[in-house]
């Protein structure tokens, strides 16, 4: 786009300085061939009938000779006879050649004059020699070069534009190899980057490769350490259960808590979001998992359940993590609910997931929203539970860096919406 029409501009400049020059050398060739010719007699000078430059002797001609004596016209070649023009004279030394552009009424005329001493010995006299060369001619094929050379230039750039796309097409092919191996590892498909690319890729095939590697040996080394803290904690939680301590009601409540807190922090501590690029969880499979155990174990309430989800639609993170979400949500759901439980699964043009929960219960007063969110806080009176599980599910929204919104449904009841804002598709 700057090549080209720089090029054009270029070669049509050059193009018009060698007309230039090329009427310069023969307006100069027919000025010497006419003073060859001149004859000088006593009482004027006299010009053979016909001269030797054949585009003097055409009448429509665009080329004209002219000679002057002092102001006076004493001779003009064939081509000039339908000429009016009165030339204006710059005083120049005998012998100086001066070429140059000049306007006669409307018409343009590229002019050569020589002033020449002519006679012998005893006698001699001075004559102005004019050469004229019609402008419209340079312009004429000046017009038909550029044709042309709009016509060339116009080719050359669909090859050159072919050719750049079809360089950069087989320039891009390993990013696009890369770009489809790096989707793969997204949707867990393989566990590493394998193809062969060029050099200027291989570092980063390389450090993508000891980026997984290392969290591979990491989320091992976590579910080995956390495997063997669950069972050191799962033996003496047993026995206090067991003892009689666990008679009373209030520590009975503590030790279920402490246990439910102790789930959740090692969850949080297995899972989180740090390898979370590499997942994809498809949404509609867990939330039909999910309300096919809700409408068990709410199967008296009788609660219809409303899901709208896409299959393709898909959360970029742990399985387990989301049905955590969803299952915590949906739960407190269907406690509060009278009959009725809306979920609404979207991706909409923002690039975003929208997690939308609705029931028909009493709702959630807006001064006490924020505190749901704290650990250890009910605003329920159910008898199961210990107040970690929307902690649970904020605290896995916060590490995908994710945001919850509390409102009322349009059912007069509870809406829960989860946004997680993604950069891609």
């Amino acid at each position: 786009m700057v090549a080209l029409p720089a090029l054009f501009f270029a070669i049509g400049r050059a193009y018009h300085a060698s007309l230039v020059e090329a009427t310069e050398k023969t307006l100069e060739a027919h000025l010497y061939s006419l003073i060859s010719e001149v004859e000088f007699l006593e009482d004027g000078l006299e010009m053979p009938r016909t001269i030797l430059a054949p585009e003097l002797n055409r009448i429509n001609s665009d080329t004209f000779a002219l000679i002057y004596q002092g102001q006076d016209l004493v001779w003009y070649s064939e081509s000039a006879v339908n000429l009016s023009i009165s030339p204006v004279f710059d005083e120049n030394q005998a012998g100086a050649a001066e070429f140059k552009l000049v306007d006669y009424g409307t018409r343009q005329f590229w002019q050569l004059s020589l002033t020449v001493i002519l006679g012998n010995a005893d006698y001699s006299q001075q004559a102005r020699f004019i050469m004229l060369k019609d402008n419209k001619a340079l312009l004429k094929l000046m017009s038909g070069f550029r044709n042309t050379l709009i016509n060339w230039t116009l080719v050359m750039g669909i090859i050159i534009a072919a050719l750049m796309a079809v360089g950069f097409i087989w320039s891009a092919r390993p990013l696009q190899r890369l770009d489809k191996e790096i989707k793969a590892v997204e949707a867990g498909k393989v566990e590493k980057i394998t193809g062969n690319y060029p050099k200027e890729l291989l570092t980063i095939k390389s450090d993508l490769n000891l980026l997984l590697d290392s969290q591979k040996r990491q989320k091992e080394r976590y579910r080995a350490s956390l495997s063997d803290l669950a069972h050191a904690l799962k033996t003496p939680l047993a026995v206090l259960k067991s003892s009689d301590l666990a008679k009373d009601r209030d520590a009975q409540e503590q030790l279920d808590r402490i246990n439910a807190m102790i789930e959740h922090q090692l969850k949080r501590a297995a899972t989180g979001a740090s390898d979370t690029w590499k997942k994809q969880t498809r949404v509609k499979p867990t939330l039909d998992a999910i309300l096919n155990a809700m409408k068990k174990v709410y199967h008296e309430k009788e609660i219809i359940f409303n899901s709208q989800c896409d299959d393709k639609i898909a959360f970029l993170g742990d399985k387990t993590d989301l049905m955590e979400i969803l299952g915590n949500i949906i739960d407190n759901a269907c406690k509060a609910c009278n009959t009725r439980v809306d979920i609404n699964v979207r991706f909409d043009k923002n690039k975003t997931l929208q997690l939308e929960v609705e029931d028909d219960g009493p709702g959630i007063p807006e001064y006490q929203r924020s505190e749901l969110l704290k650990r250890g806080s009910r605003l329920d009176t159910y008898e199961a539970g210990h107040g970690v599980g929307m902690a649970i599910v904020s605290d896995l929204v916060n590490s995908y860096h994710g945001n919850i919104e509390i409102g009322i449904s349009k059912y007069a009841g509870a809406r829960f919406l989860i946004e997680f804002k993604y950069d891609k598709n």
